[in-house]
């Protein structure tokens, strides 16, 4: 008799503990799902929105009949340009006029009335403008932003989807408007072909696609 209540006793135990482990299994699977996010709006280009130089952009600098001193400069990690007569002068988060005017400032010094041409030549931008594409991209990285850039544009660039992407659990987090999080349908767009699931990207966002489950 002692036996089978132990028995009983260990039968409970091992229900308790399987109910346990299913709420668990279930909880961990809630917690991957995708939250009720709206989607993300379809249009998002500002119209004026102005290119910012960034870190690793090249720039090239042309000063009106002064040839000696026109060249193609890079900009350093640090956000700065150096060139012969011009020294450690800030780039960073100018656009190529604000640029050209603080040139013209700094050759002052040794030219009399400096007319300097700025050209943004290679483009990464400031990091904070910077497209971000992580989890189940072929190629997850960095892209810098152009005007009008889509969802579909970035696909290309990042090389698709993994076979193990949940593309339609994808989203954007938009820096620029609080961190807030939209849905985007990638599987339905990229594998579907379905061109009303392309939508605009802005200079900031996060694009992240989870990885599916199932």
């Amino acid at each position: 008799m002692r036996s089978m209540t132990n028995s009983h006793a260990v039968t409970r135990v091992r229900r308790r503990e399987l109910c346990s482990m299913v709420v668990l299994i279930a909880l961990g699977i809630a917690g991957c799902t995708t939250p009720g996010y709206p989607p993300a709006p379809v249009t998002a280009a500002t119209p004026d929105y102005t290119y910012v130089i960034g870190p690793l952009d090249t720039v090239n600098i042309i000063v009106w009949r002064n040839p000696e001193l026109s060249m193609s400069v890079p900009v350093r990690p640090d956000g700065k340009i150096t060139s012969p007569l011009v020294e450690d002068l800030q780039a960073l988060g100018k656009d190529s006029t604000a640029l050209a005017r603080d040139y013209e400032k700094a050759l002052s010094k040794y030219i009399r009335d400096p007319v300097v041409t700025v050209i943004v030549t290679a483009f990464a931008g400031p990091y904070s403008q910077q497209i971000r594409v992580i989890g189940e991209a072929a190629k997850p990285q960095l892209l810098p932003y152009p005007q009008k850039l889509t969802v579909i544009d970035v696909m290309i660039a990042v090389g698709g989807l993994t076979d193990l992407a949940a593309g339609n659990k994808a989203n954007i987090l938009r820096t620029a408007q609080g961190s807030k999080f939209y849905r985007v349908r990638l599987k339905d767009l990229v594998k579907g072909g379905d061109i009303s699931a392309n939508v605009d990207v802005k200079s900031g966002d996060i694009l992240i696609i989870p990885q599916s489950w199932f």
